[in-house]
């Protein structure tokens, strides 16, 4: 059974902003580290993502999957795996709750991999893609660089 690993980060903007650079997949091979490319494959009514392809190079795992994306409200976005050369399993969420004057991002994410990867291993990378994608999104929400998603 897959164990999920979460993380959280507190980002000076409000929920509107930070999910609106979390929504615009166009730009996530500026901050991320890990997607090398990213694709909108498919939309819902209110012109939200519904399946990405993303190109993934996270050093151990590097990947070409499709994800469907699920939005709850303004401040939450979930995603599963449709399809993948790596990965058996995904799924993981953004949860946006505000914090003082900025918002508590809560990143979770379970991944099983096709190939066999200890457990302590498999976790220590969800760790690391999880803490890098928070700082990489506090770092592009706080300086300012984002843009919305009208834009």
């Amino acid at each position: 059974m897959a164990e999920h690993t979460s993380s959280s980060i507190t980002i000076e903007a409000a929920p509107a902003d930070v999910m609106g650079v979390i929504a615009d997949f166009a730009r996530y091979p500026d901050w991320t580290g890990e997607v090398k490319e990213a694709e909108v494959l498919a939309t819902d009514d209110a012109g939200r993502a519904e399946q990405v392809r993303l190109v993934m190079d996270a050093g151990a795992i590097k990947d070409d999957q499709t994800l469907k994306y699920t939005w709850t409200g303004p401040d939450e976005v979930s995603w599963t795996l449709v399809k993948s050369q790596m990965l058996r399993s995904l799924d993981g969420s953004y949860l946006l709750r505000p914090a003082g004057t900025g918002t508590e991002v809560t990143y979770s994410l379970t991944v099983d991999v096709k190939i066999p990867m200890l457990g302590m291993i498999k976790r220590k990378a969800e760790k690391v893609i999880i803490d890098r994608a928070l700082a990489g999104l506090k770092k592009r929400v706080e300086s300012g660089t984002a843009h919305s998603a009208g834009d």
